[in-house]
């Protein structure tokens, strides 16, 4: 019978994402604020030689580890992906962050086990931080224990968004989003994946983003998940490994709830939020 509860994760697989995001590290610090040429994907998003350089560098690494292992990359695609395991790379999350000179970006790299978030990091090289989390490992940050904060309303939550242009993809996303950014007590902007890793340690109650792709929203679930918070797309579900979705994520589950019925409040009939 085949199973579907996961087992125990590989300690090898923990220390080959820790070894990830040290390689990611070391080329990220040597461009950083360099004036790298910008260029511009199909999507008109900005790509620079210093993501490129990354994933490759990621992607040799796994290649070389665990070959049978699957990859999803932000910049060259997918290989294997009906593999068990596959690896989910964003080289630099918050690549505008990167080309400005302003440290919120990170890479990003998850695992996924028959498609469901196992492990993540968030690491951001420049301000040293690191995050890990995931099915069977505590979320630490910089090796020291993290867990998401209580929070009892929407109106004492702190909500955080990259960029509220995210939301014009229709007229019912900007008006779901409205509802949220007005029922909360406080709400930011800008902050790329460094918003999903404050959550995760306690600082902020809620993030709320859409047309993410995976490499956007699984390796930040994993730890999420890990400090205690909760992580779905707009109608409550895991996103998986989903792309293009609206993904909220949340430190209390009281609050999540309340989000998510908002959200989805005087929705049109055939309309969705994801």
């Amino acid at each position: 019978m085949t199973t579907t509860v996961l087992p125990s994760l590989p300690d090898a697989l923990i220390t080959l994402i820790h070894r990830m995001a040290e390689t990611s590290g070391i080329i990220l610090r040597r461009y950083f604020r360099t004036h790298v040429a910008v260029d511009h994907k199909a999507d008109d998003s900005p790509v620079t030689i210093a993501d490129r350089e990354t994933e490759l560098a990621l992607r040799e690494l796994l290649h070389r580890t665990v070959p049978t292992h699957g990859i999803i990359g932000e910049e060259y695609g997918g290989e294997n992906t009906s593999a068990e395991w596959v690896w989910v790379l964003d080289p630099i999350d918050g690549t505008k962050a990167f080309i400005t000179g302003k440290p919120s970006f990170g890479t990003l790299i998850g695992l996924a086990w028959r498609g469901q978030p196992v492990l993540g990091i968030i690491d951001q090289p420049i301000t040293g931080e690191r995050w890990i989390g995931g099915r069977g490992v505590p979320a630490q940050l910089n090796g020291q224990p993290i867990h998401v904060r209580s929070c009892h309303g929407l109106k004492m939550a702190f909500l955080y968004a990259t960029d509220p242009d995210m939301f014009c993809y229709s007229p019912v996303g900007q008006a779901a989003w409205k509802r949220l950014e007005q029922a909360v007590g406080l709400r930011r902007f800008g902050a790329d994946c460094y918003a999903y890793g404050l959550l995760a340690a306690g600082f902020i109650d809620l993030v709320y983003e859409c047309q993410l792709k995976v490499y956007d929203h699984l390796p930040v679930t994993a730890v999420i998940e890990a400090a205690g918070g909760v992580v779905s797309n707009c109608k409550g579900q895991p996103a998986g490994l989903a792309s293009n979705v609206c993904v909220l994520a949340a430190g209390d589950r009281r609050v999540h709830h309340h989000a998510l019925a908002l959200l989805n409040a005087c929705q049109p009939q055939g309309h969705t939020n994801d």
